[in-house]
């Protein structure tokens, strides 16, 4: 009897065949380049805050404003009684429009206007602030999961060649070179490894879980992973030049000298405001109960013009010029704050580079040296149990620690990139 779908098995063939180039670019992993292009598209946060950048380019419109003319439309004089016993109402109703516009002087909406684009200006730059911010936050998580790989890559490959000298105590143990209590310390041993492993696994995929969450990315974690060089450049520029690039590209100093700019305007802007508005008033009226028999209709017009004896907007002259000298201030704070987080941070790339490079240059090539010289003497009974597992030990250490140092010096070159404001070390 044939079979009913005799061809299902060369469909589905076909099926896989044709979706595995996709499923392997969905597991492709993102370099940091393209996960810092998905977040500044995707992360809520940096959205919500740009919107206030928009917010504020709003209030432009609504500070460039004309003020709105007022017009007046009023009667009187509507007679209420009879008179002569003849009741004529509407006969002497005096009807009246009246017209008048506020004149702003001494250019009050075009220094509004300034003080507005300042304000978007301001926000724009705290916008970037937040920005670098942020982006400190998720090339943190970045290294973090290039760590936690490295990690889980070591882990792996140390239980892979223990697993080696397993072999050989077995072969020993059966060779009657070793007892059986030795054997059991080694196979027991083991479980160091595994738990290592499983460390490694959960800090891998928490790290993801976190960058997910900074991209407000719903891919599940199992295909979602990242890709970089997870190494140290040994060159570092003199301290001068990092210090320069900060003054010129930190935003939190630009708002700041904005803000200085900024309250500038608004003391202009409160000296105009203790100047004079005239206000122009013209109206028409309508009066059939005047004597004068050509005086039905008349126009007339006005000017109101405040006397500002008592008030001169004082209070907000004198406070506009204190804040331009606080917002001095503050800017002379925020600029020794620049040069402290540069000095500070470039101390500490240079303290993990002093570290790293014997490590790389003698450390980690004696440790593995050592390793394999005392676990090919213990293979052929010239070295002991101990010195074979502390050879082991002190080879993870060494591993261990210099990846450890790589994910701080990245960390800290982030910092330093922090600190200047954009990035100057990958």
């Amino acid at each position: 009897m044939k079979p009913l779908f005799p061809s299902l098995s060369a469909v589905t063939v076909t099926v896989l065949l044709a979706l595995a180039p996709a499923l392997a670019a969905a597991q492709q992993g993102l370099t940091w380049d393209q996960v810092k292009a998905r977040f500044e598209v995707a992360n809520p946060t940096l959205k919500a805050d740009s919107l206030s950048v928009d917010e504020m380019r709003a209030q432009e419109i609504s500070a460039f404003l004309r003020p709105n003319p007022q017009f007046t439309a009023s009667s009187d004089g509507t007679q209420v009684a009879p008179h002569d016993g003849v009741w004529q109402p509407l006969r002497g109703t005096e009807a009246q429009g009246n017209f008048s516009y506020l004149h702003e002087r001494d250019h009050k909406r075009e220094l509004r206007l300034q003080s507005a684009k300042e304000g978007t200006q301001i926000s724009a730059s705290q916008h970037e602030d937040m920005e670098r911010t942020l982006l400190f936050s998720l090339r943190s998580l970045f290294v973090q999961t290039l760590q936690a790989k490295a990690v889980l890559e070591l882990a792996k490959a140390d239980l892979v060649y223990y697993d080696r000298i397993i072999q050989i105590s077995r072969d020993r143990f059966n060779a009657g070179d070793i007892a059986q209590i030795d054997l059991d310390r080694i196979e027991l041993l083991r479980v160091q490894y595994e738990t290592e492993i499983q460390t490694a696994t959960v800090n891998l995929r928490t790290s993801k879980i976190q960058l997910l969450q900074l991209l407000d990315d719903r891919t599940p974690v199992e295909q979602f992973d990242v890709t970089g060089p997870f190494d140290f450049s040994d060159t570092l520029r003199p301290l001068d030049d990092f210090r320069q690039i900060a003054l010129d590209a930190r935003p939190d100093l630009r708002a700041a000298l904005q803000s200085v700019q900024q309250a500038d305007t608004n003391h202009k802007l409160a000296i105009a405001n203790g100047s004079t508005d005239p206000t122009f008033g013209s109206w028409y009226t309508f009066n059939p109960s005047f004597n004068n028999p050509n005086d039905q209709q008349s126009l007339g017009l006005s000017v109101t013009i405040p006397l500002r004896i008592f008030d001169h907007n004082q209070g907000e002259k004198q406070r506009t010029l204190i804040d331009i000298g606080r917002n001095q201030q503050l800017t002379d704070a925020t600029r020794a704050q620049v040069f402290s987080d540069v000095d500070s941070s470039y101390a500490q790339v240079e303290s993990n580079l002093a570290l790293l490079r014997p490590y790389k240059a003698h450390y980690k090539d004696q440790a593995t040296r050592v390793r394999d010289t005392v676990t090919y003497a213990y293979q052929h009974g010239g070295a002991s149990l101990l010195d074979m597992l502390n050879a082991q030990s002190d080879y993870r250490t060494v591993q261990l620690a210099y990846l450890q140092l790589i994910g701080s010096y990245l960390t800290a070159a982030g910092q330093l990139n922090l600190a200047v404001g954009r990035e100057v070390i990958q």
